[in-house]
């Protein structure tokens, strides 16, 4: 990063702080500030468990929870151990706090249409277009990649999601028996790794990486959530495994795909895959692919 992007993100930052109010110590000139009032709107009309808002929305735990005490004390939420597991705190609004909530909306659309109101018409499309670009940059920005087992939680929720499409998508179905799926222990270290996306605390895609003693890495598994695509996840997935095949000594990188999947063909071509003869028997397989990404070839 270089010192002019910099200096326009800091820009751009202090710009829309000041633009949308949220300097002001009462935001939408509603008797809060900031923090209590998004807290407030995030909780919504079914209610929220503690630990997910603080997920959502990046806070520390104790900050949370006296933003909590502060709209509980002024009647707007009710604060409860969920029915099933006394450990989670479940917020839910009050009546009191379903009105406030209805204020701040109105109050919200009221903002955007002042940013939009001096515009013409083709200013309000570029801004609109531009506002939904910076939203899914920074939406992209935010997701985490984490090496997990794969038997954690999060990780078998996305294998079953993965199952589950392929075989909605595949002509013949899909079944994990009959496929070559690595077991759990061969994406372990020191034979291998498995990666999970998460955005807002919530798994939205995963990646496997088979490390054979005595042969080439082999990517496995990779998925990303239908409504986590456009993000860039599959190019950054692709990118980490390459780089964790690199360090543990790998100079060539494989992994096969299904002639359905044509989105996934697309990305490995661009990102310096070729197609080659097949190197196993997997029954779903009709495309092939390996990369050389020994130090060499990859400066």
């Amino acid at each position: 990063m270089d010192t002019a992007q910099i200096d326009q993100v800091r820009r751009f930052n202090r710009t829309v702080t000041e633009r949308v109010g949220v300097l002001q110590e009462k935001y939408l000139a509603c008797d809060r500030p900031i923090g209590e009032a998004r807290l407030l709107w995030e909780i919504g009309e079914q209610g929220q468990d503690v630990r997910r808002l603080r997920e959502r929305l990046g806070l520390d735990s104790g900050y949370v929870s006296r933003l909590l005490r502060a709209l509980e004390a002024d009647g707007l939420v009710t604060v409860e151990p969920h029915p099933r597991d006394r450990r989670v705190r479940q917020v839910r609004l009050t009546e009191a706090g379903g009105a406030e909530r209805a204020v701040l909306d109105s109050r919200s659309d009221e903002l955007a249409g002042s940013l939009l109101a001096p515009l013409d018409t083709a200013q309000r499309a570029r801004l609109v277009a531009a506002m939904a670009e910076v939203d899914r940059l920074l939406t992209a920005s935010t997701v985490t990649l984490d090496t997990v087992d794969p038997e954690h939680p999060d990780a078998q929720h996305c294998l079953r999601s993965y199952s589950r499409e392929l075989a909605e998508r595949f002509e013949t179905g899909f079944d994990p028996v009959r496929s070559l799926l690595p077991d759990a222990g061969e994406l372990r270290m020191p034979h291998g790794l498995f990666l999970v996306a998460r955005l807002h605390g919530e798994p939205i895609g995963c990646a496997g990486l088979k490390l054979p003693q005595d042969g080439s890495a082999e990517i496995k598994r990779m998925w990303v959530a239908p409504h986590a695509r456009g993000l860039g996840l599959g190019r950054r997935f692709l990118a980490e495994l390459e780089a964790r095949a690199r360090l543990q000594g790998r100079d060539v990188l494989r992994l096969d795909t299904n002639r359905t999947l044509t989105a996934a063909i697309r990305l490995y071509h661009a990102t310096g895959f070729e197609e080659v003869s097949a190197f196993n028997e997997e029954l779903y397989a009709d495309h092939w692919f390996e990369k050389r990404i020994s130090a060499a070839s990859s400066r």
